[in-house]
């Protein structure tokens, strides 16, 4: 746990958990998560969300050592668990507060997690509410990444509390950001496996943010960002359409025949001057590919036959690309079978509908043969071609 006055009157309660290690029985934790909240001290007391109920008796111990004894507002700008979920003690502990949401937050709190109607009150998009020497400013930011959520405006602190907006999943000694690799890295892969199915919506809400004067960016994951220009220039470049000129290659192989033409593709684009990522889908943290996935401006992924169909790793790998709508302009399939199937069509008919072009797979009867290399180097000569196109290939 670490407790910080960031600004005089302004505190921050950064819950650690170090040893968690998947998110909602999804998400691959490599460096564990906190949960965070703030405390503003004024004439009328904000607490600005809360904690994982994992650590509700540890975060009431933290008000507790703050020397809390009145809670006049508790801000829920994201209904989830591991920012609400600790809500319903804090209510018990301060019975005169109340909760400030969006309608949408109040009604998700309420049947999530039982909060009644009368503990809340609802704030509109732009709302500016006065709590002594301070304003809040009150911003509605759906689908960043549920449809509920708000981001907290501190107007005279120059503070922006976003809550999952711009957070990573790293638990560490540190509360300020150190602006470096890994939290780069951390902020990347939170990005990636959360916030990048709703780039468009975070595109937009990025305009609305840019126009604030923010000092410091204090998210509900991670550490706190006193510098953050860093943060918001990163998220400016994942949410932009532009791609790199990568190709990740996600794959499976049985029987030795998928891996021989993967490791053949891979040379292949190597030599015309494209970086390539290959995942090996029986050990790959899914993490990492969601990250590759945020600039590269191909896809192909590689997978046997099982039965009829494509390799179960390979419909996951599929799933996930259609679930996380990455910026990727191009997709294609390699592969091989045995007696048949309908694999390509499988995959391809779980691409997502939108601007994406699908390049003619290739997928060979058993090991492949010269003929079969000969395709693949066709392959890889039309991506080079298709990135020469998007000037990322001279």
């Amino acid at each position: 746990m670490i407790i910080r006055e960031i600004k005089k009157g302004v505190y921050g309660i950064i819950m650690n958990d170090w040893s968690r290690r998947l998110f909602d029985e999804l998400i691959p934790l490599p460096d564990g998560t906190t949960y965070n909240a703030y405390f503003i001290k004024d004439e009328k007391n904000v607490l600005i969300d809360t904690s994982d109920p994992v650590k509700a008796d540890k975060f009431l111990s933290a008000l507790k050592s703050l020397g809390i004894e009145k809670i006049d507002y508790v801000v829920s700008n994201h209904s989830e668990q591991d920012h609400s979920g600790s809500i319903p003690m804090v209510l018990e502990q301060y019975p005169g507060s109340k909760v400030m949401a969006s309608e949408k937050g109040a009604d998700f709190l309420k049947k999530l997690l039982l909060v009644p109607e009368t503990r809340c009150v609802k704030v509109e998009n732009e709302e500016i509410v006065s709590i002594g020497g301070r304003k809040l400013k009150f911003f509605h930011m759906p689908w960043v990444h549920w449809p509920e959520t708000i981001v907290t405006y501190d107007i005279e602190d120059k503070m922006l509390f976003p809550c999952d907006l711009f957070g990573s999943h790293l638990a560490a000694s540190e509360f300020y950001s150190s602006c470096n690799e890994k939290i780069h890295e951390s902020a990347k892969r939170y990005y990636a496996e959360i916030m990048m199915p709703f780039r468009s919506n975070i595109k937009k809400h990025l305009e609305v943010l840019k126009k604030l004067d923010i000092e410091i960016i204090a998210p509900s994951h991670g550490p706190v960002y006193d510098k953050p220009g860093f943060i918001m220039e990163a998220y400016e470049d994942w949410t932009s359409d532009r791609v790199k000129n990568e190709v990740v290659l996600p794959y499976v192989s049985m029987h030795g025949s998928v891996a021989k033409m993967v490791d053949f593709f891979a040379d292949s684009l190597i030599k015309k001057g494209i970086a390539v990522k290959p995942y090996n889908l029986t050990g790959a943290d899914i993490g990492e590919l969601a990250i590759a996935l945020v600039d590269a401006a191909t896809m192909v992924l590689g997978t046997p036959t099982v039965l009829s169909g494509p390799h179960p790793s390979a419909v996951y790998a599929a799933y996930l690309f259609k679930i996380l709508r990455p910026k990727t302009r191009f997709v294609s399939i390699i592969g091989s079978f045995g007696w048949g199937g309908s694999m390509v069509k499988s995959i391809t008919e779980m691409m997502p509908s939108r601007n994406i072009e699908i390049l003619e797979p290739v997928v060979v009867n058993g090991y492949p043969l010269e003929s079969d290399f000969n395709k693949l180097e066709n392959l890889a000569e039309t991506i080079a071609e298709k990135h020469k196109q998007l000037n990322l290939l001279k």
